[in-house]
């Protein structure tokens, strides 16, 4: 029998989640509301007039090369930064999973960088790879001869907010691919040690289309990560450089609205950003989880 409550107060219910409802309109719904309307306004540069301009903004936005050029690399470091991370969660978590001696002490230093602010660990990461003064760089240059440059060249500067991103990442994935390493029954595994299948073929036959829905679920919260919440990386690291090869769509938001003051544009860019992220989560939801395997 499923249990239900039931509430003989008749306004009870609605009362209970009235916080919730008058929050979320609050925060969330009216702001949207209120970037979709600025997004179809053309304000002069001190703020004080603004003039309706229909799609102006939008056609704007999709005329110019550098926008264009924004949203490329922000497919490009999102799909990185996803990549690294999750592949790095996997990685670490399968060791851990092992019977190691202290192994409780082992995964809590593994999920503490997941409490460093991402300005903190940009600033981190921008210490060690700086060319001028960064250990790891230096010892690039010296051992490995690499002309390694992310103040000059723009792949080195992709590559190091990438590292940096993705760092601050692994310890998120690390604790789902726990939980989901320790459910796997060990009896399968057993089973098929018995049979003579090698470590390999019992993860990716065995443990992996086990891990399929938790493996869907990280994708999906790391790329939302890589969209939204890497702003503070980018801003301590690159600002957007150099010549723009860093500049992903969030931290473009915040150059041409708070830099540059065109609140028209920024909102529409914020409008675009967010249509962007509902559009790749749901055919992810709607193609990719298709190939999940739900047990029960």
């Amino acid at each position: 029998m499923i249990k239900r409550s039931f509430f003989k107060a008749k306004y009870l219910p609605y009362l209970l989640i009235f916080p919730q409802i008058l929050i979320t309109l609050t925060f969330f719904y009216w702001p949207a509301a209120q970037g979709i309307f600025q997004s179809f306004l053309l304000s002069d540069p001190f703020g004080r007039h603004s003039t309706f301009v229909w799609f102006y903004n939008y056609i704007e936005l999709f005329t110019d090369p550098l926008y264009l050029k924004s949203i490329f690399i922000t497919l490009v470091f999102s799909l990185a930064v996803a990549s690294v991370s999750i592949s790095l969660g996997l990685l670490i978590a399968s060791m851990a999973n092992r019977a190691l001696k202290a192994k409780a002490l082992v995964r809590t230093m593994l999920i503490w960088p997941y409490a460093v602010a991402p300005a903190i660990s940009g600033i981190m990461w921008l210490f060690l790879l700086h060319p001028s003064y960064g250990i790891v760089a230096l010892a690039i240059k010296k051992w490995l001869g690499v002309d390694w440059n992310p103040v000059l060249y723009g792949s080195d500067a992709m590559v190091m907010i990438v590292v940096a991103s993705a760092w601050k990442q692994v310890s998120y994935n690390f604790v789902f691919f726990m939980a989901g390493l320790q459910a796997v029954p060990k009896s399968l595994i057993e089973a098929a040690a018995i049979d003579g299948a090698s470590p390999l073929k019992r993860f990716w036959f065995i443990t992996f289309p086990l891990l399929s829905p938790t493996f869907f679920f990280l994708t999906v919260m790391n790329i939302i990560y890589s969209f939204f919440e890497t702003f503070g990386i980018i801003h301590t690291v690159t600002q957007g450089g150099p010549g723009g090869s860093t500049n992903i769509l969030v931290y473009k938001v915040y150059q041409d609205g708070f830099v540059g003051l065109n609140l028209g544009s920024s909102a529409a860019q914020s409008v675009v950003l967010m249509s962007l992220i509902i559009l790749i989560t749901f055919l992810q939801f709607r193609f990719v989880e298709k190939k999940v395997q739900y047990g029960g």
